[in-house]
């Protein structure tokens, strides 16, 4: 009888999970007995649907509907609360399974060479974006004493940041916010959130959707300023301006209706300022400003600066300009383009494919694309790992209780997808008695501690 074929797919965000399903359906359909365990270095599933995505964006988070039920059926098995590398290495997987795909993301911001970088009060996105969704290996609290703050970029993520710091917190209690972050968004003295971009209006890197919610947001005014829509912003030496298309037709129209508008008076404001290159931060003991270099564009599609340098005060400066993958031990790694190197999925070491090691998602390829994106990315990997079953298939593997002995043998407090189901339920059940006015959807459960001990219905020691 052939033995099952033993997968482990390393990351269960959109796409580790997508990977599995596909897997699994193509096995199926080259009919392979094909056994997949999920692993995830945290005690719940779903990476950056959970920890990456702003709270108040209940339409994008619907992908867990999608997400679910690829999982409920269990014919991919998730392993939570086990770190690769630590807890497991490489090896002991490899021994273990047949093939190993690494989907784990990426989760470093993106290394920025700019003076005064190190003062308190500059701070990169992504470790704010793990704080406000109530990631349980950062801060609980965050220092929130700005009343002008900088963000740097023009992607989604810099408008996810600046919209949460902008926001009322009282508007954000009917989604998943812990309440150790509605307690530091209420507390804060916010009054200015300024977001700079390199380029102008037409390069903008947010979505429609995105763009739209932002002037939405109660109790917040949106600022433009004339001056960055009066450069052309022509990419040829003729004067052309370049085709836009739909979407870039959409945002064109969002931002001047925002133009259009009369001043609302409100409490917050934020303000979009392009053809702004960041120089310098400014301040001795803590961030008191920042100095832009005026840019325009060169003729050739790019920008160059204009030599003319302005300063802001302001008392915290965000940097989301980009994400990178963090290495796993004993894993080929290349550090400057903060990936796994790799041809079409298949890890390479020197150039070399390691057999029975791939990659998929943003650890494959970098943070580019939407999430929906890693379904084709995930089946490209799943494609050269079956092309290279007959050769895998005949290395040694065990069974499906062997890794489970394994890690209870080392003390490991694995969570399963039954644990998630009991998170999920306790979770929601404290928005369910929330005394508020408001019905809140759930209350995320930060500790890490306390998420294994209710996934595992063990007792809670508080």
């Amino acid at each position: 009888m052939t033995r099952p074929f033993r997968v482990a797919v390393v990351g269960a965000g959109p796409a580790g999970i997508y990977a599995g399903n596909i897997l699994r359906t193509r096995a199926l359909d080259a009919g392979i007995d094909v056994r997949i365990d999920l692993f995830e270095s945290l005690p719940a599933p779903y990476g950056l649907i959970r920890y990456g995505v702003a709270p108040d964006h209940p339409r994008i988070k619907g992908i867990v509907t999608s997400l679910h039920d690829m999982l409920a059926d269990g014919s991919v098995r998730l392993i939570g609360n086990v770190e690769v590398g630590a807890d497991i290495t490489v090896d002991e997987l490899q021994s273990l399974y047949h093939a190993v795909i690494f989907s784990t993301g990426a989760q470093r911001d993106a290394v920025v060479d700019l003076p005064g970088l190190n003062l308190p009060g500059s701070f990169g996105a992504a470790d704010f974006v793990s704080w406000y969704d109530g990631h349980p290996d950062v801060p609980r609290q965050w220092p929130l004493d700005a009343a002008q703050i900088a963000v740097l970029g023009n992607g989604n993520v810099a408008l996810d940041v600046a919209r949460v710091l902008a926001k009322h917190p009282a508007d954000l209690l009917t989604t998943d916010i812990p309440d150790n972050v509605y307690a530091g968004l209420a507390a804060s003295p916010v009054q200015d959130v300024h977001v700079f971009g390199r380029r102008g209006p037409e390069d903008i890197k947010f979505t429609p959707i995105e763009l739209r919610e932002l002037g939405e947001v109660p109790g917040v005014e949106i600022v433009l300023y004339d001056e960055d829509f009066d450069r052309s912003a022509e990419d040829a030496p003729t004067g052309e301006r370049r085709a836009a298309g739909n979407q870039a037709k959409v945002m064109a129209r969002i931002l001047q209706s925002w133009r259009d508008r009369a001043s609302t008076g409100a409490p917050r404001r934020l303000h979009l300022h392009f053809w702004h290159k960041p120089v310098e931060l400014l301040g001795e003991d803590a961030v008191a400003g920042i100095r832009f270099e005026r840019t325009e564009p060169d003729g050739q599609g790019g920008i160059r600066g204009t030599g003319e340098l302005r300063d802001y005060d302001v008392q915290a400066v965000y940097r989301a300009i980009g994400y990178r993958g963090t290495p796993v031990r004993d894993v080929p790694f290349d550090e400057s383009a903060g990936v796994i190197p790799n041809d079409g999925g298949r890890v390479l070491d020197g150039g070399v494919p390691v057999p029975g090691l791939y990659a998929t998602g943003w650890i494959k390829r970098g943070p580019v694309g939407l999430i929906g994106h890693t379904k084709g990315d995930a089946g490209e990997t799943i494609e050269k790992l079956l092309e290279d079953y007959d050769l895998l298939a005949d290395t040694p593997s065990a069974d499906d209780d062997s890794v489970l002995e394994f890690l209870e043998g080392r003390g490991v407090r694995y969570t399963t997808w039954e644990g998630w189901l009991a998170l999920d339920a306790h979770e929601r059940a404290l928005g369910d008695s929330f005394a508020g006015e408001v019905v809140r959807e759930r209350v995320k459960v930060v500790s890490r501690d306390e998420q294994v001990a209710i996934s595992n219905r063990e007792v809670i020691v508080r």
